[in-house]
């Protein structure tokens, strides 16, 4: 269910009513997201905030106009698969992770963040954790059936291909543990939105139209899971555009913000993070990086369905 905001945007007709013709690009892993977006090859990502993005944010080139997916209880966005072989082997719960390998896409990413904070909540040090980098989801999968693995952390669309085969089981999404956060961003280049303000507000209105349909589809008014009368609609436009059934995309079902609303102490807690692993070049402040001329910031005392 990964980018299904954007896919209802396009097939509801919110980008055609802003005037904007929206080619939907996928990409396997969040830092090339990034690169495409400082590059001008996409105009905008929607993805997880990887030290990558940061580190080009801190030098100016791109601006978070918007939120992603968040990890909220109840919903399904990140989660933890095991290998069979290691599940065998007695690795059935988060609190079993130490001393195993989990496979990532990447470095510097909130899916190397997240399995840290699950660590540390079950008082495990993450200096036991082997982190691979296996640069793709494909590869990512590959390595988790091939017991090469022990465990991975992936987003749902991955997650859901991997059990449906039986060739991993689930150890657990990470919102079974970690507090309600603001998970991905929606940016742009820096470029964009200065000299081209009339596209960023025209897209971020298609998109939190899209977001809006999306939580009003799986959530109730004060953000508990449910399913409301659009689910069907919306799972027959997120199967048409990432090709799995409806059994399979039911296994994960994230939650959106319905205004697509900026949580800058989120954004900060990763940044920090970042900062502390020595993967920045750069000081800066989140709230530098967020572009207020298009992004509604989250109020810190507001709940995150209200």
């Amino acid at each position: 269910m990964g980018g299904s905001p954007g896919f209802v945007a396009k097939d509801k007709g919110f980008f055609a009513a802003q005037g904007l013709d929206a080619d939907i690009v996928m990409f396997d892993s969040a830092q090339p997201i990034a690169v495409a977006v400082a590059s001008g090859d996409c105009d905008f990502g929607v993805t997880g905030m990887t030290a990558a993005f940061f580190n080009m944010a801190g030098q100016g080139a791109l601006k978070i106009v918007g939120a992603g997916a968040w990890e909220h209880k109840g919903f399904q966005s990140v989660g933890m698969v095991v290998s069979n072989g290691a599940y065998a082997a007695g690795l059935h719960s988060f609190k079993d992770l130490g001393g195993h390998s989990i496979a990532i896409t990447q470095l510097g990413t909130p899916l190397q963040y997240f399995a840290v904070e699950i660590a540390h909540a079950f008082h495990i040090d993450d200096r036991t954790l082997k982190f691979l980098p296996l640069q793709s989801n494909g590869t990512v999968a590959s390595a988790i059936a091939g017991n090469q693995a022990d465990t991975a952390v992936q987003t749902v669309a991955p997650i859901a291909a991997l059990l449906g085969k039986g060739d991993a089981k689930l150890l657990g999404w990470m919102n079974d543990v970690l507090p309600p956060r603001q998970g991905e961003a929606v940016f742009t280049a820096t470029k964009t939105a200065n000299e081209r303000p009339a596209v960023v507000k025209g897209f971020m209105t298609a998109l939190r139209a899209g977001e809006a349909y999306l939580h009003d589809a799986f959530a109730s008014p004060d953000g508990q899971r449910r399913d409301g009368p659009t689910a069907p609609e919306v799972l027959g436009i997120a199967g048409k555009y990432l090709q799995q059934p409806e059994s399979a995309l039911r296994l994960g079902i994230p939650y959106y913000d319905p205004q697509s609303r900026v949580s800058v102490p989120d954004i900060a807690a990763l940044l920090d993070w970042y900062k502390a692993q020595h993967m920045l070049k750069s000081e800066f402040e989140a709230k530098n990086v967020v572009d207020l001329r298009y992004a509604i910031e989250m109020p810190k005392d507001a709940r995150i369905g209200g």
